[in-house]
């Protein structure tokens, strides 16, 4: 059964659960390295079919609190040291893990050589024929937010916010221009193109090698959830999480191909993928160079060719039951859209997932109602029910229209039995804190979880909002705890 909301200061759970840390910032994941902050999207890839107990674990480290990662704690961050600018490029990127179930608990192998970083200053090749802005690879990864992973065991993940760290270029004048609103000051001390970045990355997880997927399009991406057709070609569906974004879907040439194919984005008043093939549209034709400009503008692109302006499209789920394609749009306040939904796209080919035209409906919305606000993170168990995430802001958590829904929350819809199509919430997060990246161990006994910036209100060291995982008086840390018990285990079983 579900629990009330929360607004404690602890990952609380629903009866029948229970969670151990598995790793939490700052530590060591190797003799060389350490894990990453501000964990999120989450995949495990065994070693072995046969034995789903043993392989990598991969843990995207989206953004940074400066207070906690550089001790920069001013609004001037043209005061910022190099450094300080080092730790933090440190801080981002992703993590590998070897991680090994043992007598009925997770932990990681900190002996394996396959442990490593991919941060922000790891060289990454685009996987393109032309160079990007005169370069064939980028320098680091980061803003690193949902993803995916591939039939063949690689990990997608993804760049979503971008601009926070080089900023962005601005196109609409005669000549290109740098755009910094907000960022962290790195542009200070490392100038990279803010082009480099904005990208699908696919990691290899026993050997860490990387490329950026230059044919998956460059925006703020959320996700890249993969379906492989029944000959063998790769359907890859991504949303831009920004307000009034577009929804992407990539199908490729050919199987185990991600950088041959065709990109397509969402006009879902429609129904319709529209093709962004320069060859095939004569406006892009009329306002980019070529393919190469068009992948890199993105979002101009989308727009010209007539793609839906959304609320928000995060993470991007398959229901294993009926094919249909659930996107998680957050919300959108200046639209008024303050509670968000879960929208649902049945493709006209459902088997294939390649036809160009789809129906779209409100799979499930935001609500008093409902009991949730702000979906993001999605995941679908071994059994096909439905768990996801929510993603209210810190600044607007426990106030106005957020007030009834407490802190950020793990939801579940079961598929099965009597609460069948009910949303029953199962985790409350501590205080600022968001749950991301839920995964299930492929034995479907336990959840990987990330609890993300908790006590990210924090103004000072002296000032903490939040002191978990450790409690007293510690300073917190994001970590990824595993999820079990008897309640997970009964909604395997409860299929009616």
């Amino acid at each position: 059964k579900g629990m009330p909301h929360s607004t404690a200061d602890d990952l609380v759970l629903a009866e029948g659960l229970k969670y151990d840390v598995l790793i939490r910032w700052d530590d060591a994941i190797s003799e060389a390295d350490r894990f990453g902050f501000n964990n999120d999207y989450i995949a495990f890839v065994p070693f072995d079919e046969k034995d789903p107990t043993d392989g990598m674990l991969w843990v995207n480290h989206e953004y940074l609190h400066e207070l906690f990662v550089s001790g920069f704690n001013g609004k001037d961050r043209s005061k910022k040291t190099k450094e300080q600018v080092e730790k933090e490029m440190y801080s981002v990127g992703g993590s590998l893990i070897r991680v090994q179930k043992k007598e009925g608990q997770w932990k990681p192998v900190l002996d394996d050589p396959r442990n490593r970083r991919l941060t922000a200053k790891t060289e990454i090749p685009f996987d393109w024929p032309e160079p990007i802005l005169g370069s064939t690879t980028a320098i680091g990864t980061f803003a690193n937010c949902s993803g995916g992973v591939t039939p063949w065991g690689t990990i997608l993940t993804c760049e979503e916010n971008y601009d926070m760290f080089y900023g962005e270029t601005d196109y609409s004048g005669k000549t290109p221009k740098r755009v910094r609103d907000f960022d962290y000051g790195w542009a200070d001390h490392y100038d990279y193109p803010p082009e480099h970045y904005g990208w699908v990355v696919e990691v290899n997880p026993l050997t860490g090698e990387a490329k950026k997927l230059v044919a998956l399009g460059r925006c703020a991406h959320e996700c890249a959830t993969v379906h492989q057709t029944p000959d063998g070609r790769l359907v890859v569906y991504s949303g831009d999480d920004h307000n009034d974004e577009c929804l992407y879907k990539f199908i490729s040439d050919q199987p185990k191909n991600l950088r041959e194919g065709k990109l397509y984005v969402a006009d879902t008043e429609k129904g319709q993928w529209i093709s962004l093939v320069y060859e095939e549209q004569p406006v892009l034709q009329e306002n980019f160079a070529n393919q190469t400009e068009v992948l890199i503008r993105l979002r101009e692109a989308a727009k010209l060719v007539g793609g839906t302006p959304l609320n928000r499209p995060e993470d991007i789920e398959i229901d294993p039951l009926t094919g249909d394609v659930l996107i998680a749009l957050t919300n959108n306040k200046p639209k008024g859209d303050y509670l968000g939904q879960i929208l649902k796209i049945k493709e006209a080919d459902s088997a294939t997932k390649t036809s160009l035209t789809f129906e779209a409906s409100t799979y499930l919305a935001g609500g008093e109602e409902t009991g949730f606000a702000c979906p993001d993170n999605m995941a679908f168990d071994t059994v096909g029910n439905l768990w996801f995430t929510s993603d209210i802001s810190g600044s607007s958590m426990n106030k106005g229209v957020y007030a009834p829904f407490g802190n950020n929350g793990l939801f579940v819809v079961p598929s099965w039995g009597e609460h069948k199509g009910q949303v029953l919430q199962v985790a409350s997060a501590p205080v600022d804190a968001e749950l991301t990246g839920p995964f299930f161990a492929p034995d479907g006994e336990t959840l990987f979880l990330s609890v993300q910036h908790p006590g990210e209100g924090s103004k000072s060291l002296k000032a903490l909002t939040s002191h978990w995982p450790e409690g007293a008086d510690q300073a917190p840390k994001p970590a990824v705890v595993c999820i079990s018990g008897p309640a997970l285990i009964d909604l395997a079983s409860n299929m009616g």
